[in-house]
């Protein structure tokens, strides 16, 4: 083909080189301009609500975006091209300070300074910037993904007053980043929430709008290297000359148009479907009756079909086929078809591109609109939608499993058949007296080398904190446990229990729907509900060593009452029922100050009260407990979270050198509660402080029990944390085995719902 190329320019094929005079040059070929189609990409960023969940430091704060190609190749970064201010942000005189700003020198956006005066604020925003991204000349459709940027900026409060002044150094307090894959690029509507990081915990609730548009068709004139027209004897070392060159740049030109015609295409489809799937999903319907009937592609692109001899009453073969080889979609002929399109004169490829890429842009502006009109709603459908799908995505690092609990009393025998667990992810049955820590840390290896070999490819927005660096986040072993009666020596009882548990399940679950009804129905009437959540630190703690779990709880519910417990402070080092009292006193006076508080404004219908709990301080919550004064207030118990607690105490504990200094500080210093953890504050273990507590019904009356725990926890044994049995204590038949297996029991009996109830362990 080359070589004809050649000769139709006036090359001899085999004749050697072409004639010329002596001192002659040859002549540059030449080439028509190309036609350079130039699209870009436009992704909207939509702050909504800047909400303070615990930021340390009262003062100015801001919120700067950049956005940029992932891949290196393209130098270029996102411009601000268009901003609106949907409404004025709802700060006070003294709150607020300018205006939002761009920053040309780094093609930044910042939203107007904001000052923060307490935990939980609410800042409204209600702002919109539109960034572009363009792509390289005629570089086709976008291959690489987008860095989305989210900066913290924060400045001080000066002496004199509430005047701003912008940070010295510049530097960002903080920074979220987000990856947007080139799937997404052609057409995405997401919520994207911005968290920060631990040490400044807020909620910025952020929304990301992305079309494909047009951005022109300019003429670019060709360039042709200017190099000797020489050839060889030998065909297959034959050069090739400059207008060869310019002749494969002009096909490599043509199929990438082709390729924009059809990224525009798609773009244009995806933000058709997606626009009445926002206006369905909030019952505000976009009226685009004109636009669907002026989109129909066979009346749009006929003229071009029938200059090029493409037209729909083309001879059929005998296979079904038209003679020119394209293929019909429900009696209609796809465009987006390779051949189709290929088939196409360059000036109607232009026409197309033209026509295509002002449906997006007609689309896209309404779209706009319909936003303004409907931010609130919009929000709050894609944020609906983005918790369903995050729950499916990040279920890649969870191992999820179904365990029985055993159904009659443990002993130290060994029974393969009174000690199996069933997993439902594998038919696979272990023993008791096998490593749970091991077992654990075995599973989540084998599950993160599986991670290591998946090829996360979606067109979610992707949180860089977790797909940053996927082989570090931790693995979650999710043990559900299948709830069983309280124990019973005889099987036959047992299967009988099991079939009332499961009608009263099966009850339950065929009357949720009615009871959400009335349940819903009644709320207005009959008042609401008061969430109160207490939070107990470990040994030697801070009140706020667990705000971090708070943070997220907040997330979840931010209309609940939280304790954060200071009384057991400095304190930690005493006896635990001296401890236990303390929390159940200060448990009772924030309740009661809470119940007269809520019950000024409506009446309540009902308290749910929950406790979380960290290493001791979990044996500080079960002592309060066993209170008296507490008593009154068990009916109100709902949810159970504990952080590695020691339930089961230190006993069988496999880290000698954390025994060591357990030893040390009862010698030293003689401290009370180490003491009780290891059961050496009586010589009769039966008549221990912790013997004495799994006797107390301290966890029967939580609707909800979480265990949370780790094989790598150095401090808190495994077994202990999960209450469950270890393999030292299957192998000790001694007074203090025997001893261990009846606090084990006592604690599973308490766990066991009765048979009319539903308990989720």
């Amino acid at each position: 083909m080359l070589r004809r190329f050649g000769w139709l320019i006036g090359l001899n094929n085999r004749g050697g080189q072409a004639k010329k005079l002596p001192d002659a040059k040859p002549h540059p070929a030449k080439v028509q301009p190309v036609v350079m189609l130039d699209t870009v990409q436009e992704i909207a960023i939509y702050i909504h609500r800047f909400h303070n969940l615990d930021l340390f430091q009262q003062g100015w704060y801001q919120l700067k975006i950049t956005m940029r190609w992932d891949n290196d190749e393209h130098a270029s970064v996102g411009t601000p091209a268009r901003v609106m201010q949907y409404e004025a942000p709802n700060l006070g005189s003294d709150d607020g300070y300018g205006v939002w700003r761009i920053d040309d020198t780094d093609n930044s956006f910042a939203t107007q300074p904001f000052r923060i005066k307490y935990a939980r604020q609410d800042v409204l925003l209600s702002i919109m910037v539109a960034f572009d991204l363009p792509l390289t000349e005629n570089e086709g459709p976008p291959s690489s993904a987008v860095i989305l940027k989210f900066e913290l900026l924060y400045a001080p409060i000066l002496e004199n007053g509430s005047e701003f002044q912008a940070s010295p150094d510049g530097c960002p307090a903080a920074v979220h980043e987000f990856r947007i894959p080139p799937k997404a690029l052609l057409g995405l509507h997401s919520y994207c929430p911005v968290y920060f990081d631990a040490f400044h915990a807020v909620l910025v609730d952020v929304s990301v709008h992305i079309s494909l548009l047009k951005a022109g068709s300019r003429k670019a004139p060709m360039k042709v290297p200017s190099v000797p027209y020489t050839t060889t004897d030998d065909g297959a070392g034959e050069s090739i000359d400059g207008s060869t060159q310019a002749l494969d740049q002009v096909a490599s030109t043509d199929l990438k148009q082709v390729m924009l015609v059809k990224a525009l295409l798609d773009a244009r489809d995806t933000l058709l479907v997606e626009l009445q799937k926002l206006g369905n999903a909030i019952n505000q319907a976009v009226d685009l009756t004109e636009f669907t009937s002026t989109m129909n592609d066979i009346k749009l692109f006929d003229s071009f079909l029938q200059a090029n001899q493409v037209t729909a009453d083309a001879e059929v073969s005998g296979q079904g086929k038209p003679q020119n080889g394209l293929e019909r979609v429900n009696g209609r002929l796809d465009f987006r078809n390779d051949r189709l399109l290929q088939n196409l004169s360059k000036d109607d490829v232009i026409k197309m591109f033209n026509l295509s890429g002002d449906q997006v842009l007609y689309l896209w502006n309404t779209f706009l609109n319909f936003h303004r009109d409907n931010k609130t709603q919009i929000l709050e459908f894609l944020r609906d939608a983005w918790a369903k799908d995050r729950r499916a995505e990040w279920s890649i690092w969870m191992v999820y499993s179904k365990v029985e609990m055993p159904h009659h009393y443990i002993n130290g025998g060994f029974d393969e058949s009174s000690h199996h667990i069933v997993h439902k992810r594998g038919s696979s049955l272990w023993k008791l007296t096998d490593d749970p820590a091991q077992i654990a840390a075995m599973r989540a290896e084998l599950h993160r080398r599986s991670i290591a070999q998946m090829r996360i490819n979606n067109q979610s927005i992707q949180d860089m904190q977790l797909f940053g660096d996927p082989s570090g986040i931790p693995i979650v072993i999710i043990e559900r446990v299948m709830n069983a009666p309280h124990r019973t020596f005889s099987d036959n009882s047992y299967m009988r229990n099991l079939d009332i548990m499961g009608s009263a399940t099966s009850h339950t679950v065929l009357s949720s729907e009615a009871g959400k009804k009335l349940s819903s129905t009644s709320a207005s009437l009959n008042g609401r509900d008061l969430k109160i959540v207490v939070f107990v630190h470990g040994f030697q703690g801070h009140h706020l060593d667990l705000r971090l779990v708070r943070n997220q709880w907040l997330l979840i519910d931010s209309k609940i009452e939280f304790l954060m417990s200071e009384v057991n402070e400095e304190k930690t080092s005493g006896d635990f029922r001296e401890m236990g009292l303390r929390l159940a006193h200060e448990v009772i006076s924030f309740v009661k100050k809470k119940m007269d508080k809520a019950s000024r404004s409506a009446p309540l219908r009902d308290i749910k009260l929950s406790f979380v709990g960290h290493s001791i301080g979990n044996i500080i919550i079960r002592t309060a407990l066993a209170e008296s004064v507490m008593e009154p207030y068990l009916r109100f118990l709902h949810t159970y979270v504990s952080l590695s607690g020691p339930h089961l105490g230190y006993l069988y504990s496999s880290n000698s050198l954390f025994n060591s200094g357990l030893w040390l500080l009862k010698k030293l210093k003689g401290t009370q509660c180490i003491h009780q953890l290891t059961f050496t504050d009586d010589p009769d273990i039966r008549n221990t402080f912790f013997y004495k507590l799994c006797k107390q019904k301290t966890l029967e009356n939580f609707k909800h029990i979480i265990l949370l725990s780790s094989p790598q926890d150095g401090y808190v044994p495994y077994h202990s944390a999960r209450i469950e049995s270890c393999r030292a204590a299957s192998m000790d038949y001694s007074k203090k085995g025997k001893a261990f297996l009846e606090m084990l029991n006592d604690c599973l009996d308490q766990i066991r719902a009765p048979t009319t109830e539903h308990r989720l362990l």
